[in-house]
């Protein structure tokens, strides 16, 4: 396997070419036509047999070994993010108002290193490769189900993923067993009172005043209603109400998101917010609509896949127990239905300033967190194929 690691290094300058490309031409959720074919183009010019369009945006690549053993595919998403790129580099963002505020150029860039350098190495190999690259995962419904439904795990036997992630320090690794990543869900909230003038409030239902204490309300959820030792997240994201300094709004529409981990948790706080949104909207006369939309489940890993994480990691990089992390991921839908694990590889770097957070509009990472990244995905692959004979992985 070393030198396998050791064509990382060489390959490196590459991936980084490939990353600022596709840094430099991101394209949203169900809209990455020009990210999938430039990905498909290079997986066929390495021979591997490739299919597009899979779940609707998808490219699967499959590379077959020289010899029986399992078969591991390795995921990577590949939208962007409606946001405006303030970075002042080279390569930032040309397309006006979308940016990879995520790294999932990155994460792109970094398994079509992997896949070139197995697609160079395929007779070594025992069992095959499955290449994942997944559209509109920052999107719910989101991709990875849409995928799996049209066969993308078909004969696979384990799933690999890996998040770049600036709040850890380049040059280490994370993972932990079971949950680790919360389920998100969405909500959205519509309150209608009674418009009118601003100098004559009494004639009207203030729909911002009604929405005003919903917002404060809601945050009692966490704090008076669940259990403090359980996780869990409220938070209201958009507030959109008023046309005019002299109007009262009568309509006002709050957007928001639910973290949890715990299955029966997330219910309970579901029937608890719609029971906000009712009494307090009775209180004052107005009424409602609320959406709620039960959106990516927990990521949960297999123990036994996270063991192998802390051993062949080990040969890579610092291996660390991550915290509970409350954003949500998509990779959730493969661990349902194969064992793996999902993995972070620190990518903050406070000496380049690479300290912005995900999402951030000047967010950025250390580049050689891609090299640590596919070093870990092939000692991940190499190990499992290793083992495979003894104790069927």
């Amino acid at each position: 396997m070393e030198h396998l690691l050791q064509k990382v290094d060489l390959l490196y300058p590459e991936m980084v070419g490939w990353r600022r490309y596709l840094h430099q031409h991101p394209e949203l959720s169900y809209q990455e036509t020009e990210t999938a074919a430039y990905v498909a183009r290079h997986l066929r010019e390495w021979g591997l047999d490739v299919e597009t369009g899979v779940g609707g945006g998808g490219v699967v690549g499959r590379l077959r070994g020289g010899a029986e053993g399992p078969t591991i595919a390795l995921r990577a998403d590949m939208d962007a993010l409606p946001i405006q790129d303030e970075k002042t580099c080279e390569f930032a963002s040309k397309v006006k108002g979308v940016m990879h505020a995520c790294g999932h150029d990155a994460h792109t860039a970094t398994l079509l290193g992997v896949a070139k350098i197995m697609a160079e190495h395929r007779e070594e190999w025992k069992g095959n490769m499955v290449f994942l690259f997944q559209h509109a995962e920052e999107l719910s419904p989101g991709g990875a189900h849409a995928m799996i439904e049209q066969g993308a795990l078909e004969g696979v036997d384990f799933v690999y993923g890996i998040h770049l992630w600036t709040p850890f320090p380049v040059g280490t690794v994370y993972s932990k067993p079971g949950a680790m990543m919360a389920a998100a869900d969405e909500f959205e909230i519509t309150i209608k009172g009674k418009g009118g003038h601003g100098g004559l409030p009494h004639e009207t239902i203030d729909s911002i005043a009604v929405a005003s204490h919903l917002v404060v309300n809601l945050q009692t959820i966490v704090s008076r209603s669940v259990d403090p030792t359980q996780p869990c997240v409220v938070s209201v994201g958009s507030f959109h109400s008023g046309t005019g300094f002299n109007v009262i709004a009568e309509k006002a529409v709050l957007i928001g998101t639910v973290r949890t981990f715990d299955p029966e948790l997330r219910m309970q706080v579901k029937e608890r917010l719609e029971t906000y949104v009712e009494q307090t909207c009775r209180m004052f006369g107005a009424d409602h609509a609320v959406e709620y939309k039960l959106g990516y489940p927990p990521v949960v890993n297999d123990a036994g896949e996270v063991e192998r994480f802390y051993r062949a990691g080990a040969s890579v990089a610092p291996v660390q127990t991550s915290p509970l992390i409350m954003a949500g991921e998509d990779f959730a839908y493969y661990l349902h239905h194969r064992k793996g694990c999902f993995m972070f590889v620190g990518a903050g770097n406070p000496e380049l300033g690479i300290t912005h957070p995900h999402h951030h509009p000047k967010f950025d990472i250390d580049e050689s967190s891609m090299a640590i990244a596919a070093k870990l995905f092939i000692s991940m692959a190499a190990d499992c194929q290793n083992g495979w004979n003894a104790d069927k992985c």
